[in-house]
C-alpha cells in the first residue's frame, strides 16, 4: 500500500469495527458502527463515504454495509495487529485485559510489519522453547509483583528436572506427533507435517505458515465438521477431515 493509500488511525478503527460486525451479522448498519465506536451518526456517515470512495466498503445511504475484497484484506491486517499486541500484553507481560485492550487499540496503527512479525515469533518462541512456557511466564508475573528476584535455586532445580523429562521428546519428537484434528479448544501445538489436499492447505500457504509455527485451537464444531485455528495471528477454518492429515507436536 502506498503512502497516499494509507488510512488514518480513525478510518482503520472504522474498518476494524465493520469487520467484526460483518463477522457477526453478515452485514453492518451505520447505527451498529456508531454504537460500537461511541460516535455520532454524522461522524459515521463521513467515515463510510471516505472508505467507500477508497474502495474498502460497499456503501449507500440507508443500505447495509459490506467489505470489498480490498477492505477485507486490510481489515484482517488491522485485526491481526490488534490481537497480536493484546496477546503479547496479556499472555507475556501479564497486563490486565482492559489495560491491554486500550494499549493495543492505540498501538495497532503505528506498529511496523517487521516488529509485528518479530513480536508474534517471540510469543511462539516462549510457547515452544523448553526453557519457556507457562511456568516461565508465571515466574515473570511473580517477579513483577515482588519487584525482586527470588527463589532462583528452586526454580533452576525444577527447570533441570523438566528438561530431563523433555529430553527424549526433544531428541525424537516424532514419537509425540498427533493429528491436528485431535487437539481441543485452548490447546497449542507446533506444526510438523502438512499433508492432504492442496486446496485445504491453501490458506496456510498464503500466510506462509509451515512446520515450526505454533497453532492454537480456538473452536471445534462437530456439527459443521470445522476446526477454527489461530496461527501467525490469523484466524483460519479447516475441515476436521483435512486437519486429520496435518501432524503437530503438542506444546
Amino acid at each position: 500500500m502506498s503512502e497516499s493509500e494509507k488510512l488514518s488511525a480513525s478510518l482503520e478503527d472504522y474498518l476494524e469495527t465493520i469487520f467484526h460486525v460483518v463477522a457477526e451479522k453478515q452485514a453492518a448498519r451505520a447505527k451498529d458502527i456508531a454504537k460500537r465506536l461511541n460516535v455520532n451518526n454524522s461522524s459515521v456517515t463521513g467515515a463510510l463515504r471516505s472508505l467507500s470512495e477508497k474502495g474498502y466498503i460497499n456503501y449507500a445511504p440507508y443500505d447495509l454495509i459490506t467489505l470489498t475484497a480490498k477492505g477485507t484484506e486490510l481489515a484482517r491486517d488491522v485485526v491481526r495487529r490488534h490481537e497480536a499486541l493484546q496477546d503479547f500484553f496479556t499472555k507475556i507481560l501479564q497486563i490486565p485485559p482492559d489495560e491491554a485492550e486500550d494499549a493495543a487499540c492505540k498501538m495497532e496503527h503505528a506498529i511496523s510489519p517487521n516488529i509485528l512479525n518479530r513480536l508474534i515469533q517471540f510469543v511462539e518462541f516462549v510457547d515452544i522453547c523448553p526453557r519457556g512456557g507457562e511456568d516461565w511466564i508465571r515466574g515473570f508475573g511473580r517477579h513483577c509483583e515482588r519487584s525482586e528476584v527470588g527463589g532462583c535455586e528452586s526454580c533452576l532445580s525444577n527447570c533441570v528436572s523438566e528438561l530431563q523429562e523433555k529430553k527424549e521428546l526433544i531428541q525424537d519428537p516424532a514419537k509425540a506427533l498427533v493429528p491436528l484434528s485431535r487437539m481441543k479448544p485452548g490447546d497449542k501445538a507446533v506444526l510438523s507435517i502438512l499433508a492432504g489436499r492442496a486446496s485445504a492447505l491453501r490458506h496456510l500457504n498464503e500466510i506462509e505458515a509451515g512446520p515450526g509455527n505454533v497453532v492454537e485451537i480456538e473452536a471445534a464444531d462437530q456439527e459443521s465438521e470445522n476446526l477454527t485455528i489461530k496461527i501467525k495471528g490469523y484466524h483460519l477454518i479447516l475441515r476436521i477431515e483435512d486437519a486429520e492429515k496435518i501432524m503437530v507436536l503438542p506444546c
